[in-house]
Formats: structure tokens, C-alpha cells, sequence
């Protein structure tokens, strides 16, 4: 299937075919959070009326982790990735039932298409936060329940503010206020909840190569062209924060669940 994707998008596409060997290696706040959504989820499951078995979409699967997890529960399981080669590694774990490389924000697929809609990190890279949640919402059928994991305004602020005190740009990506987040979900009975997250890495390297791993490195508005020199390297270290832990890297987590009337 080939996708008409936007520049941005495609550039978010490819940064992640790139990660896809590497992926699972360095996103461990990825599984955190991932692993924490699924047991949100299941409490959802657990009082509602839904009834096995469960066809859910997991959208924005990556590699597949948590369409397996979800699969080895017994659920039939389509995983969907805007990158090729994202879906490529999870098809050759053979994750899910059926694989789509699709947009979130128009996905090929009939309304009410899907009891559970599973998104673990994937919803920050769409332009627009409120059609990408309508698009979750619109495949789900009544009585299902989209549950979703975004980063907020501030995440990687550390990384943001050595950076602009080198040089006088922000090289880490853009996220969407707390009450944008809100406000995007208005539409709907939903319930947010809004954690932080600080992760520590011993040295700067390891930290860029976690964001590098993953896909995540400056896509979006705010980057500066050019490559990093070691002189770079060297200078962003010496403006970084160092805590007795080590570098820290923090995230600013939504956890949303959005509940399809």
C-alpha cells in the first residue's frame, strides 16, 4: 500500500523505518508506558460490558511489543504503523492477525470497525491531535473505549534548553499544551490522567541515541539544519544538567481514555 503523506510525514515514516532494528533495544520508557496503559486498559475491560473475542487495533504498533502482549491475551489483533518498516519488524513476529500501513489520521477502514482502540505514543506525531482522536473514535464500535498515551508540553526540556544555550534553537520536537490535550477531547466521555517522567542516562551520548533509537529525533517545528560535530557534542555536555543520578530527560505523559457512545 503506498501512503500520499505529507513532507513532515513522511520524514516521521522514515526516521522510524530507520530506528525499526534498534527500536525495542532503547524504549524502555516506551514499554513503560505502554505496560501502564495496558493495565488501564484492562480495568476498563474488567467493568465493562464488552465480551470476548475482542477485535482491537493497536495504532502506531511500531515493532509490534504490545500487539503481542494484546494477541497472547487472546484478542484478534490488526496492527497499524505509519511506517513501513516498522510494520515490517512486527509482521516478522508475526504480532498480529492483520497489518496495515495507514495514517491515524485517515485510516482506510470502515466505521465501527473495532472494540478496543490500544495507541501507546503514536498520537504526538499526527498535525492534528483532534483528528486523529476522531479517526480512533470513528473505527471504534459503541460501547468500546480508544485508549491512547501522548507527550505533553515540556517533555525533553532538559535537552531543549542545553541546546538553546549553545546555539539558540530547540532541537527537540514540539508538544501540544495540557489544555490542548484537553480540549482535543471534549467531543467525548473521556477521563485524562497526566504523569511525569524522569529518565537518567550516564552520559549524553546514550541519551541522544535513546531518542535516535526510537525515531524521535527533531521532526517536527524548532530544528536547525546540520549535522553534530564532536565540538558540538562536547559543548551541549558541558551545558546539560548533571543530577546525582545522571542526565535527566524528562517526559510529560497523558494517559486518555476515550469512551465511544
Amino acid at each position: 500500500m503506498t501512503l500520499s503523506l505529507s513532507r513532515e510525514k513522511h520524514k516521521i515514516a522514515a526516521a522510524f523505518g530507520r530506528a525499526a532494528k534498534s527500536y525495542d533495544s532503547v524504549a524502555s520508557y516506551q514499554r513503560s508506558t505502554g505496560t501502564q496503559l495496558l493495565g488501564q486498559l484492562t480495568s476498563v475491560l474488567n467493568s465493562s460490558e464488552l465480551t470476548v473475542p475482542l477485535h482491537i487495533l493497536d495504532a502506531g504498533c511500531g515493532t509490534g511489543y504490545f500487539s503481542h502482549k494484546l494477541k497472547n491475551q487472546g484478542y484478534h489483533i490488526t496492527a497499524l504503523d505509519l511506517s513501513a518498516g516498522m510494520l515490517e519488524m512486527a509482521q516478522t513476529k508475526a504480532v498480529a492477525d492483520h497489518y496495515l500501513c495507514a495514517d491515524i489520521e485517515s485510516i482506510p477502514l470502515d466505521s465501527q470497525t473495532f472494540d478496543v482502540v490500544f495507541s501507546n505514543l503514536s498520537v504526538q506525531w499526527c498535525q492534528d491531535l483532534s483528528k486523529a482522536l476522531s479517526e480512533l473514535y470513528r473505527v471504534t464500535k459503541p460501547g468500546g473505549v480508544v485508549v491512547f498515551t501522548t507527550l505533553a508540553e515540556h517533555s525533553l526540556a532538559e535537552l531543549s534548553s542545553a541546546w538553546h544555550s549553545l546555539d539558540g534553537y530547540s532541537h527537540v520536537n514540539s508538544f501540544l499544551s495540557v489544555q490542548q490535550i484537553q480540549n482535543s477531547c471534549q467531543s467525548w466521555r473521556h477521563k485524562l490522567i497526566f504523569q511525569k517522567d524522569t529518565v537518567y542516562f550516564p552520559e549524553l551520548i546514550a541519551l541522544l541515541h535513546s531518542l535516535k533509537g526510537i525515531g524521535a529525533t527533531h521532526l517536527t517545528a524548532g530544528r536547525k539544519a546540520g549535522l553534530m560535530t564532536r565540538q558540538h557534542l562536547q559543548q551541549l555536555a558541558l551545558l546539560y544538567p548533571m543530577t546525582e543520578q545522571g542526565l535527566p530527560l524528562t517526559y510529560h505523559t497523558v494517559f486518555g481514555a476515550i469512551y465511544r457512545d
